[in-house]
């Protein structure tokens, strides 16, 4: 009987870490290049990122294959969208916007700790991608 109240309260401090960890992502993130900051945000269980902060590369979306949004600004830009928590280690089903190149990726977050984030960004497979790493910016 005392192994089952002790596997029980395991379970159940498990169950709920796993709730609180979907916003674990929530905050500012330095980029990988360290040329840019990205607020993470929750929008009714949503995850979103904005860029806040840049020093490289141009300031207006100019690589953009739509020529109509060229002249946006990089700062304020969401490039994160559409991630959900799949309850366990990963927010999937979103994009990433890469300014850089005008592209977007199919895209992964992982959670490594709680201050490095694995963005995989990929085409098709995530198998066939590139992962960064970001560093929680502390406030």
């Amino acid at each position: 009987m005392k192994a089952f109240i002790f596997s029980f309260f395991v379970v159940l401090t498990f169950s709920v870490q796993a709730q609180n960890k979907s916003t674990d992502i929530v905050g500012t993130w330095k980029s990988q290049k360290g040329d840019s900051h990205i607020t993470i945000y929750n929008d009714n269980g949503v995850f979103y990122g904005k860029v806040i902060w840049g020093t490289g590369g141009s300031t207006k979306d100019v690589n953009n294959p739509d020529a109509s949004l060229r002249n946006r600004d990089v700062i304020g830009m969401v490039i994160l969208k559409n991630f959900r928590f799949d309850g366990k280690y990963e927010w999937e089903g979103g994009t990433i916007y890469d300014p850089r190149n005008g592209e977007t990726y199919d895209c992964i977050m992982t959670l490594k700790d709680g201050n490095t984030l694995n963005i995989r960004g990929y085409v098709g497979m995530s198998l066939f991608g590139r992962t960064e790493v970001w560093t929680r910016i502390k406030s």
